[in-house]
Formats: C-alpha cells, structure tokens, sequence
C-alpha cells in the first residue's frame, strides 16, 4: 500500500480540521509505537472516545472512516468507543460512503484518490471498485445517510444531524 496517502504527506491541517468539525481530537502517536484504539492495527487510525490516534503512516482513507463511523454514531455508542465502532452493515455501508464524500474536502486527496486508495486497501464491493459501487450501487448508503441527518436529498451533508459534526 506505498501508493496510498499517507497524514505524513497530507496537508495535516486541513484534516485536523475537517476531523474537529466532526468532534474529533487528534492525538499523534510517534513512528512504529502500536497505535490505540486501533481497529485493524498496524498503521491504521484509532478511536478511543472522541479522540483519533494517528501516526505519521497512518493513511488518510483509515482517518477519514474512522471519523465518518464516528459521525454515524449516537452519543450512547460515543461515550463507550473503544478500538471497535460496530455498528452495521447499513452503517458501514454509509461510513463508507461519507468518507468519499468528505475526501473531496481536502485538497490533496479528493474522491479520485479515495476511490483508489479504497481500492489498494481491499474494501470489497459488489461492482469491483470503489467508484463503481459509489456510482451504480450505493444507494442504500447514501438513504442511511439522508435518514439520519447526515446528507440531504442533493447528496450534500447537512451538518444538521446534532450528534456528528459537532
């Protein structure tokens, strides 16, 4: 996965932002120390409450959907977050679509490059590829996300939904 971006190589400050926005606190752990609350482990982000552990290999799609299963939460699950958001299936579907969504609000990563970064890491779709399912079979995804206050009928988000984007 050397082609994927990396937060060592991202315009660090945009994400710190956009993970703000969602009620994240980032907390960088140091080069080749285990990450907490990491789900996959290895270089993947962690969760641990309202707090997201990076480390300089961390990718950027793992940030991003780990905050996005954040966002999809209630305040319940928050307060118990630890290394496992659960969740399900209609859930991950829609993390999964939000996180595309919010990739285009940074600069250096965009959806084109979470498609492909998606595509490195092994997320399996139906279609092949995360841009084809995002495209052609996502719909489910993007109603869960609707239903819950997170986009609205536009494909926008809505920052309405008072447990994410806070």
């Amino acid at each position: 996965m050397s082609d994927v971006l990396r937060y060592k190589n991202c315009d660090q400050e945009a994400l710190g932002n956009l993970l703000a926005a969602i009620g994240l606190e980032v907390k960088l752990v140091d080069a080749g120390v285990e990450i907490p609350g990491s789900f996959w482990g290895d270089d993947e982000a962690g969760l641990i409450n309202s707090t997201i552990y990076l480390r300089p290999d961390t990718p950027v799609h793992s940030s991003l959907h780990e905050a996005c299963h954040y966002a999809c939460m209630d305040e319940e699950r928050r307060a118990n977050l630890h290394t496992n958001a659960g969740g399900n299936s209609d859930e991950e579907n829609a993390v999964c679509y939000l996180q595309i969504l919010l990739a285009d609000a940074l600069s250096d990563m965009g959806r084109q490059k979470m498609f492909s970064d998606m595509d490195l890491w092994g997320y399996s779709f139906r279609l092949g590829s995360a841009q084809q399912w995002f495209e052609q079979d996502a719909e489910d995804a993007r109603q869960w996300l609707e239903q819950n206050g997170l986009l609205d009928f536009a494909n926008q988000l809505t920052h309405t939904n008072s447990t994410a984007f806070s």
